[in-house]
C-alpha cells in the first residue's frame, strides 16, 4: 500500500493531542481515530459539536494550513431522551426502538394504542382515516444492499414524510422498520420532518429483527396493541459552525477547489464512518498535498456543520459564499464510510469529459473504473452543484454501509486501514490533478 503514496514519505510528524500524528499514508486513519476517541458522538449543536469544531480548528492548525477558520449559523436544537417500545398485548415483549432526530416526545407516560401496519409509505398515502385513526402506524418496508446503496432513496421516505403523512389520517404515533440493511439488533436513527399545517406525532424506528417480530405478531393477532414511550426535547435554536481551513494556491489563489465531509454526527455510535473517516481523508488530503508541494490553485477544506439535520450547514456555506461561487471550480464531499473507492462519476461540462477521462486512467492502478457524468458531489456538495460548481463523486463500496448507519454500531473498529490508504491515495490524485491544472470544468 505505501508505493502509493512513496513521495509523502512520513518527513514531519505533529505532536497532536497525546498522540504523535506522521504526515504519511496512515493519516487520514489517525485523525479519524482521534476524532472519534477524543470527541465521539457529535449530535449538532450539542457540547460535543462544540468540542468537534474545537478539535478541527486545533488538527488544522497543526496540520499547517494557511488559513483555519470557523463560520457560525443558527439550527434548531433537538436533545434525544429515554425511549421505549412494549407489546403490551397480547404478546408482551419489549422491541429495539431509538427515537428519529426532530422527533416530538411522547406525554409522560406514553402512548398506548393498537397498531396499524403498512408496507409502505405509498400504502399509507392512500389508506383511509378509519384504518389509522389512534391507532400506532408502522411502516414495514425492507431495504436491499448493494455497492451505490441506491435502495437507500426507495425507503428512507417512510422515515423523512412518515409521520406527517400518519398524522393526516389522526394516528398518534408511527414507528418505521430501520432505514438498514442489518439483521442485528440495532435500530437505526436518522431525520425526520413535521409540516406546519399537520399535527405533529412522535416518530422512531425499531430495528430490523424487531420489525421482522412485529410482521409475525400481526399475522397472529392483528389487533395488537404497543405501548411508545419517547422523552425528548427541542431546546430551541443554537448557533453550530463550519471548520474552514486552506492551503493557498501558489499561482492562482483565488480558483477554489473544495474538498470536503461534515464533522456532525448522531448521538448514538461515535461517527466513525458517518462521518469521521470522511473527515479524516479530506483533512489528511490537503496536508500532504501542501507536503508534495504547494499546488497551483487554493485547495480548501471544509467541514459541514449539521448534515445529518438536513444539510443546514452546507445551505449557510452556499448562502455565505454566493458572490464568490463563480470562483469555487471544483467541489467534492466524501460521506459513504470508509470502503474502498472503486468508481469515479464525473459532473462537468462537456468539453471537461475527456479531463475526467484522464483522471480515471490515473486512478485507474487503484483499481477504480470510470463512471457516468451525473455525479452528486456528495450530500452537502450537491448544494453547490446546484450552483453550478463542478463535482465528482469517488464512489465508495457501499455495500455493508447501511449495516452500520446511524446506529450504535458505527465505531471505529468498522474501518480497514488499509481501505482508508486506497481511498486517501485517489483523494490526493483527484485533489492534486484538478489543482495544478487550468481545465475548466464548468457546463
Amino acid at each position: 500500500m505505501k508505493i502509493w503514496l512513496t513521495t509523502m514519505a512520513a518527513t514531519l510528524s505533529l505532536n497532536l493531542a497525546a498522540n504523535e500524528l506522521k504526515l504519511d499514508n496512515n493519516l487520514a486513519y489517525q485523525l479519524t481515530e482521534s476524532l472519534t476517541v477524543e470527541v465521539g458522538q457529535r449530535l449538532a449543536g450539542s457540547e460535543a459539536d462544540a468540542r468537534a469544531v474545537a478539535w478541527a480548528e486545533q488538527k488544522f492548525q497543526q496540520l499547517g494550513y494557511d488559513k483555519v477558520w470557523t463560520e457560525p449559523f443558527s439550527m434548531q436544537y433537538w436533545q434525544r431522551g429515554q425511549a421505549s417500545l412494549t407489546v403490551s398485548a397480547p404478546f408482551q415483549q419489549n422491541l429495539v426502538v431509538t427515537a428519529l432526530g426532530g422527533s416530538i416526545a411522547t406525554p409522560f407516560d406514553g402512548i398506548s394504542a393498537q397498531v396499524a401496519p403498512f408496507d409502505s409509505l405509498e400504502q399509507l398515502k392512500q389508506a383511509e382515516p378509519a384504518q389509522v385513526k389512534d391507532k400506532i402506524v408502522f411502516i414495514n418496508k425492507s431495504m436491499g444492499k448493494d455497492k451505490l446503496g441506491s435502495f437507500y432513496g426507495s425507503v428512507v421516505g417512510a422515515r423523512a414524510q412518515g409521520a406527517v403523512e400518519a398524522a393526516k389520517l389522526g394516528a398518534k404515533a408511527i414507528i418505521i422498520r430501520s432505514v438498514g440493511t442489518s439483521i442485528n439488533r440495532f435500530a437505526h436513527t436518522g431525520i425526520m420532518r413535521y409540516s406546519d399545517d399537520v399535527e405533529r406525532i412522535p416518530a422512531a424506528a425499531i430495528s430490523v429483527p424487531d420489525a421482522m417480530q412485529l410482521e409475525k405478531m400481526l399475522a397472529r393477532q392483528p389487533e395488537l396493541t404497543l405501548h411508545l414511550q419517547m422523552q425528548n426535547k427541542l431546546p430551541g435554536e443554537v448557533v453550530s459552525h463550519n471548520v474552514i481551513a486552506e492551503i493557498t494556491g501558489s499561482k492562482y489563489p483565488d480558483e477554489i477547489v473544495l474538498i470536503s465531509a461534515h464533522l456532525d454526527s448522531w448521538d448514538e455510535g461515535t461517527g466513525a464512518l458517518d462521518d469521521g473517516a470522511g473527515v479524516g481523508i479530506v483533512m489528511a488530503t490537503a496536508a500532504l498535498l501542501k507536503q508534495q508541494g504547494r499546488p497551483e490553485r487554493t485547495v480548501r477544506v471544509v467541514l459541514f456543520g449539521n448534515e445529518e439535520g438536513g444539510l443546514v450547514g452546507a445551505r449557510a456555506y452556499a448562502a455565505k459564499h454566493a458572490a464568490n461561487l463563480k470562483n469555487h471550480v471544483f467541489a467534492s464531499e466524501s460521506d459513504f464510510g470508509a470502503g474502498r473507492i472503486w468508481r469515479l462519476d464525473t459532473g462537468f461540462g462537456d468539453k471537461a469529459l475527456s479531463f475526467g477521462n484522464t483522471l480515471q486512467q490515473k486512478l485507474a492502478h487503484l483499481g477504480i473504473a470510470m463512471g457516468d457524468n451525473t455525479a452528486s458531489g456528495g450530500p452537502d456538495v450537491s448544494i453547490l452543484k446546484a450552483q453550478g460548481v463542478p463535482v465528482v463523486s469517488l464512489q465508495q463500496d457501499g455495500t455493508d454501509y447501511f449495516d452500520y448507519h446511524h446506529t450504535p454500531n458505527d465505531t471505529l473498529d468498522k474501518i480497514d486501514p488499509e481501505a482508508m490508504q486506497q481511498n486517501l491515495a485517489a483523494w490526493l490524485i483527484t485533489t492534486a490533478a484538478v489543482a495544478n491544472s487550468r481545465v475548466d470544468l464548468r457546463r
